[in-house]
């Protein structure tokens, strides 16, 4: 088990919450959901590290417009995408 695996489960709970309404605890989640990304991409190659702040900041700006839908989508696929890539 890759110290990413906790993220990519976390990610999917957190998105799963999202598109449930529940979007108070997701946003609790999500915050230690970042945090481990940003952990466990410390070392990543460059490229992964960009992607990263893009997919991010396409994260923050959904949850500002309170698209929690978009939101979602950005985390069970885009990040899920980025942290698997990753892992190799």
């Amino acid at each position: 088990m890759s110290a990413i695996d906790p993220s990519i489960d976390d990610c999917r709970q957190c998105a799963r919450l999202f598109r449930l309404g529940r979007d108070v605890e997701a946003a609790l989640i999500m915050v230690d959901v970042f945090e481990g990304v940003q952990v466990s991409l410390v070392s990543a190659p460059a490229n992964i590290q960009q992607s990263w702040a893009q997919v991010l900041t396409a994260m923050l700006d959904c949850q500002e417009r309170q698209d929690w839908l978009g939101l979602a989508d950005s985390m069970e696929y885009e990040l899920l995408e980025l942290l698997e890539s990753a892992r190799h």
